[in-house]
């Protein structure tokens, strides 16, 4: 997946990225407000892809969540902290 991300901040600015990068990139726009929690939305390398992320300048904010079960404890939920406009690039492989 290849898309163009134009961040909408103080001064917006676009990127080009590819891969589980644009994937993730995606992702973290469609949960909005929300964001994305690992344990419901398990990828490979989700604290690499926000790691590479914030490496480029995206603003991204991570909150600790508790969560019960069999083996209790905590994960990450992850947000955009500013808005952001996702384009996908036609031709490319999904």
């Amino acid at each position: 997946m290849k898309i163009h991300a134009t961040l909408l901040s103080e001064q917006p600015r676009m990127l080009e990225l590819d891969g589980r990068l644009g994937w993730a990139m995606c992702q973290l726009a469609q949960a909005g407000a929300h964001g994305i929690e690992t344990v419901k939305r398990p990828a490979p390398r989700w604290s690499a892809y926000v790691h590479e992320l914030r490496s480029m300048g995206i603003p991204i904010e991570t909150e600790m969540v508790a969560h019960g079960g069999p083996y209790p404890g905590r994960h990450a939920r992850y947000r955009l902290a500013c808005d952001a406009s996702i384009t996908i690039l036609r031709g490319e492989a999904a």
